[in-house]
């Protein structure tokens, strides 16, 4: 018997905050090395001299920087995020016609039924700054981690939720990779928004994104890219394996 949709959305709400932990302390010391090169690109060399620079300067510590408030704000955020993915993967499943038991809410369902009722007007609705960068970045975030383990369900012909610990860590972290491609000049952009605003000069995100693009080139949009790719994966694995576990367990304890 399906849960309660309070019940469902409290178990999401919870694994997501588990997962939001996991991700943090698996990742933070190569976060701090990306914030520190994409605010400063011509301080480093490369990711390896940003993260063995910040390493002998100040220790371990130095690389856990800025945790405590990582730790509130992955929280918060993933807590929401996943909340709101069971949602609406209960939305698509109503509006695709998709039985109970059948596999939810693959990215072409999504793309499919937008398409079919709102047209291509449809993958546009509300996109302003901000939402320029979250729309975008977890539809390829999600979209990537189901066409992930669906490959690999199909390939081990089993379900999506038993296709064990490396394929669904692999697919978080692959989910992760396509987010950051995707959304990574924006996030560089709000990095250097957040150190002006201490320094009274801060500019809006398009004249900010352009003073960039002009004086520094394309690349410095990317700076930071390789620490982000290698967090990518233990974080982002971490991250869904956290929330898989524990929503199963979950799950499994509201069965009994």
């Amino acid at each position: 018997m399906a849960p309660d949709p309070v019940v469902q959305a409290v178990i999401d709400l919870s694994a997501g905050a588990i997962g939001g932990t996991a991700c943090v302390l698996s990742g933070q010391p190569l976060d701090t090395a990306k914030v520190k090169m994409q605010t400063f690109p011509s301080m480093y060399r490369g990711f390896l001299q940003c993260f063995l620079t910040t390493y002998r300067q100040v220790g371990i510590r130095g690389l856990y920087q800025g945790t405590t408030p990582a730790l509130m704000a992955n929280i918060a955020e993933n807590s929401v995020l996943f909340m709101s993915y069971g949602f609406c993967q209960e939305v698509v499943r109503i509006f695709c016609g998709f039985e109970k038991e059948a596999a939810l809410s693959t990215v072409w369902a999504v793309v499919k039924w937008i398409a079919q009722n709102k047209g291509p007007t449809g993958f546009f609705q509300g996109l302003i700054p901000t939402i320029a960068r979250e729309v975008p970045g977890y539809f390829c975030f999600f979209g990537a981690y189901e066409l992930c383990r669906s490959f690999f369900a199909k390939y081990m012909c089993c379900s999506k939720d038993n296709i064990g610990i490396t394929p669904t860590m692999f697919s978080g972290g692959f989910g992760g990779a396509c987010l950051w491609l995707v959304v990574f000049p924006m996030d560089c952009v709000k990095s250097r928004i957040q150190v002006m605003s201490m320094t009274n000069t801060q500019e809006g995100f398009f004249k900010t994104f352009m003073h960039i693009f002009r004086t520094e080139g394309v690349r410095a949009l990317y700076s930071g890219l390789t620490p982000t790719m290698i967090r990518t994966f233990p974080a982002n694995g971490a991250l869904f394996l956290a929330y898989e576990a524990s929503r199963k367990l979950m799950m499994s304890k509201l069965d009994s």
